[in-house]
């Protein structure tokens, strides 16, 4: 039985805090967008797994998109919607159960498609991946378009004859970009593979759309979507983001456990970059911290860091207008999209305690994690 708690420093300490307000309301937007533009928007569960929300979710959105059999796995049993999955290569031993959870499979190459056709055909639509060659995310590590990248069929690799069973294209170029970049692949996409889409039943757009930031530009994406249907009025058109649904919807809470100097303030503390927030080391990326400043803004000045024997396992130098104390609650935000589902059990570190907070403001403690789960894991 979940616990509820009405305190936020009542919360066992670290704890992920999905607000379900904040959640609803990306939501909204996304359906919004559906509406407005005739596609179909589905959860990546890459980004956002958060399987205490999904009954929140199926209400607006129309499924998931999957990158295995233990996502989609997840997808059938606990969203019970559309499952779509795409991997960058399928197991001889795990294609059968995958092709009976997904309405759709993607596959990476046309080796892949020759290999596990048959056992698609009837049960699945089959799609392809395709790379459209427009490179506009700056970080290599998040760019699908990059050089090389062993993502996506190119032009020059795409086998015209080879298309038969195949109902629809998949495409995906962004990292939280705007529409603008949106326009740019979609350009690419069409002078490449255009020519195919007369004899295709669907197409699918990816991910990477920050539809639910701020300034994100949602009319044109609107009109970038309808612009596309009336040019192909017989393809039904996905798009899959994961962040988006996530998005300023939650924050990680941790603690104070000791404050040591070394020609600075180091604050300890009971989460860990390296663990519980991966991204911020490898984007990497300065998480933005509650009532907190630069370094030196304020007049407490601090670095953080984990708990951890990893030397790097440092999150920033924040500033405060009050002293750091043992006890002291670090409020570290938009930790809920590509956070959660990144954790690790590294040096046997306590995974965070997922907790989703009401709209009447009250704290769902829905999940514990303790040793069993780092024993599990080796």
């Amino acid at each position: 039985m979940m616990k509820t708690v009405n305190n936020i420093n009542e919360l066992p300490s670290p704890s992920f805090v999905c607000e379900e307000a904040l959640l609803e309301k990306n939501l909204k937007l996304l359906s919004h967008v559906q509406k407005e533009a005739g596609v179909t928007i589905l959860l990546a569960l890459k980004g956002f797994a958060l399987q205490s929300t999904f009954e929140l979710c199926r209400k607006y959105l129309q499924g998931c998109c999957a990158s295995g059999l233990h996502e989609a796995i997840l997808a059938s049993k606990e969203f019970k919607k559309e499952v779509h999955t795409y991997s960058p290569a399928y197991k001889e031993e795990e294609i059968e159960q995958i092709v009976s959870l997904s309405n759709h499979i993607v596959f990476n190459s046309f080796n892949q498609l020759k290999q596990f056709k048959e056992k698609a055909l009837g049960k699945a639509s089959i799609g392809l991946r395709v790379n459209p060659e427009y490179s506009s995310v700056e970080v290599d590590l998040y760019n699908p378009c990059g050089a090389y990248s062993r993502l996506g069929i190119t032009k020059k690799n795409f086998l015209d004859g080879e298309l038969d069973g195949v109902d629809g294209l998949h495409f995906h170029a962004l990292c939280e970009q705007n529409v603008d970049a949106l326009q740019g692949a979609l350009k690419n996409f069409e002078e490449k593979f255009g020519k195919y889409l007369s004899s295709m039943k669907w197409v699918n757009f990816g991910g990477g759309h920050h539809i639910t930031r701020e300034d994100y530009d949602v009319k044109g994406l609107i009109n970038l979507l309808k612009d596309f249907k009336q040019r192909y009025p017989h393809l039904k058109v996905y798009l899959e983001p994961g962040e988006a649904v996530g998005w300023q919807t939650g924050y990680l809470v941790a603690t104070v456990l000791d404050i040591v100097d070394n020609e600075m303030k180091i604050a300890i503390l009971d989460t860990s970059a390296e663990a519980h927030m991966p991204d911020t080391l490898a984007m990497p990326y300065r998480p933005d911290i509650r009532n907190s400043g630069l370094a030196n803004e304020k007049k407490y000045t601090y670095r953080l860091g984990g708990n951890t024997c990893l030397a790097g396992d440092i999150i920033g130098d924040y500033s405060f207008d009050e002293p750091l104390k043992v006890g002291s609650k670090i409020v570290l935000e938009d930790m809920i999209h590509y956070t959660m589902v990144k954790t690790t059990t590294f040096n046997g570190i306590k995974l965070p305690s997922i907790v989703i907070k009401k709209d009447n403001s009250c704290y769902q403690i829905v999940k514990n994690f303790g040793y069993n789960n780092y024993e599990a894991r080796l």
